[in-house]
């Protein structure tokens, strides 16, 4: 793995526009769990049930959907950053990173020191709600208060209508803001940096092929074989958090010799 680990050092040193894709696998590292994976809550619930459409239009959904929000929250609020979170900080305090295009919810590369301006949340945050009425926005600890007191469904503090957690629901397009940047992000890097992601969760998962269509460079850090493997230059299977970590170590020794 050394000799990977110092080409991707070479890449990242002759690299100055690098873009950062993370994934579920990012996050693992930090004890949030991968919410689709085989102890996810999603296990315990049926993500098809609990949809956009069906949320809008039945109360009792709504309940169920909070219930599961309130889990993942509670994971959420008290996680911190690892490793890997603070090697793309450094990669932006070295002002090479062009930005982060991550589909995790958790708020965690913002909380490692990487400029809120630099993330692109593809579905969304945690850390958010939204009035679905009126468009108020609230921190989310706003709604976990009122849960806490007894609301199974929080509702806007202005119109009494309802609030949804602002991450992407199944049936929720991503946020078109969001999406057009990091394609346009993609197509210009000089080199992207897939870490923690099986890339099977499409149209986040087509970042990666945008940028080595338009001629970047392409690592894959994930700690098992992806559908993107074929297309990398470098693919290292082991913890991404912590591989990014030794990458940036060795990147730093190079800058010093």
């Amino acid at each position: 793995m050394m000799e990977q680990i110092d080409i991707v050092a070479d890449m990242i040193v002759n690299s100055n526009r690098i873009v950062v894709f993370t994934g579920a696998g990012f996050s693992t590292e930090s004890d949030v769990p991968d919410f689709r994976g085989p102890q996810g809550v999603w296990q315990m619930f049926d993500p098809n049930e609990l949809n956009l459409q069906n949320f809008l239009r039945s109360e009792e959904i709504r309940e169920k959907y909070w219930q599961v929000h309130r889990l993942f929250w509670e994971t959420v609020r008290v996680a911190e950053p690892n490793a890997g979170h603070y090697a793309v900080t450094e990669l932006h305090n070295m002002g090479k990173l062009d930005c982060v295009i991550t589909q995790n919810t958790d708020g965690l590369q913002q909380k490692s020191g990487t400029p809120d301006e630099k993330v692109f949340e593809l579905h969304g945050t945690m850390h958010w709600v939204d009035c679905l009425d009126c468009g108020e926005r609230y921190p989310r600890e706003r709604a976990h208060e009122k849960m806490l007191a007894g609301d199974k469904v929080p509702r806007c503090d202005k119109c009494n209508g309802i609030l949804k957690p602002a991450t992407v629901a199944y049936g929720q397009s991503m946020p078109e803001r969001e999406t057009r940047e990091s394609e346009l992000r993609s197509a210009r890097c000089d080199m992207l940096l897939a870490a923690g992601s099986s890339m099977v969760v499409y149209p986040a998962a087509q970042m990666p092929l945008i940028a080595k269509r338009a001629g970047a460079k392409l690592v894959i850090l994930n700690l098992t074989s992806t559908p993107h493997d074929h297309h990398a230059d470098v693919v290292i299977n082991d913890m991404a958090g912590v591989v990014l970590s030794r990458i940036m170590t060795r990147v730093k020794e190079i800058l010093q010799a």
